[in-house]
């Protein structure tokens, strides 16, 4: 039996990896992390996390968090499996991966005028044909990462809303399985991150109620207005009910997070109703975590 094995859970270590797409925020994820109480290191070689986790245990830091990226692309395969085992020793390991549409990485290297790890850039046409083969190649090395992490789509993220995330996100109370549910509009695009995305666009718009209006779904009086409505009784109740039959099977699959996404025109009030509707239905059983994506971003 490891030592760690033999550890109570107040003693056991808390490991958070931070890992994704170039230019997608992870210096901003770690530094909140640091901000958090994390012992952080960054760009470690998969190699050395776990020398590195038994070194910060020995020295008494039980919450580290280091970030990994694409530049140490030949010990990638290692790293899953490497996930597995710490897992196995009683560490307990969070990945997440932090993930951007190519349009915004593109605008994001624009701005920043850095290279990608993966490529060289030459000319003006040929640097942008380079970055968006360099980001496909570094999506298909990452793809396995990607798949046991949890990802959080940072295309519409202002650094200040990406902290925020992060920070719920090692904050939520220790569960096989945490539900996360965010509410997003779709003229900004369908979030990257999320397992499940619902549409409730149908359902009757309390932004054409003129009081309504400047409300968000978060707002009693836009509450009541879909409370009163047949169809979003409806809608949300098998929604709830489609959640509920398959969460044992995702629990069963080890996952450690799953992302239900509620979509409408605005992302301000009928997504906004739904997430929270949902939220306060499994909260009392199951650990949860709220988004409000066009929210977040303009408070």
């Amino acid at each position: 039996m490891s030592e760690w094995m033999a550890l109570g859970p107040e003693d056991r270590q808390d490991v958070v990896l931070v890992t994704g797409i170039s230019g997608s925020g992870k210096s901003v994820a770690l530094h909140a992390l640091e901000d958090a109480g994390y012992f952080c290191v960054d760009n470690l070689p998969p190699e050395l996390l776990r020398d590195f986790v038994r070194l910060e245990h020995e020295r008494y830091a039980h919450r580290v968090a280091a970030a990994v990226d694409v530049r140490t692309a030949s010990s990638l395969p290692h790293l899953v499996p490497l996930i597995d085992t710490l897992r196995g020793e009683g560490m307990h390991v969070r990945s997440i991966f932090l993930d951007a549409s190519n349009d915004a990485l593109l605008r994001r290297y624009s701005e920043t005028r850095r290279p990608h790890p993966l490529t060289a850039l030459g000319g003006e046409r040929d640097a942008t044909r380079a970055l968006v083969e360099a980001i496909e190649l570094e999506r298909q090395l990452l793809a396995d990462l990607r798949e046991v992490s949890t990802v959080i789509d940072t295309s519409q993220l202002r650094p200040a809303v990406l902290r925020s995330w992060v920070r719920s996100l090692v904050g939520a109370r220790d569960s096989d399985l945490t539900l996360v549910f965010e509410s997003f509009a779709y003229k900004h695009g369908v979030p990257l991150d999320a397992d499940y995305v619902f549409d409730v666009r149908v359902l009757p718009n309390p932004y054409y109620v003129r009081e309504l209006r400047p409300l968000t779904g978060r707002d009693a009086p836009v509450a009541s207005y879909l409370d009163a409505q047949p169809e979003a009784r409806e809608m949300l109740g098998q929604i709830h009910a489609f959640v509920q039959r398959w969460l044992p099977s995702f629990e069963d699959d080890q996952r450690s997070y799953l992302t239900v996404a509620i979509g409408c025109t605005g992302g301000q009030h009928r997504s906004v109703y739904a997430v929270e509707w949902l939220a306060r239905r499994f909260e009392p059983r199951h650990a949860t975590l709220v988004r409000h994506r066009e929210l977040d971003a303009r408070e």
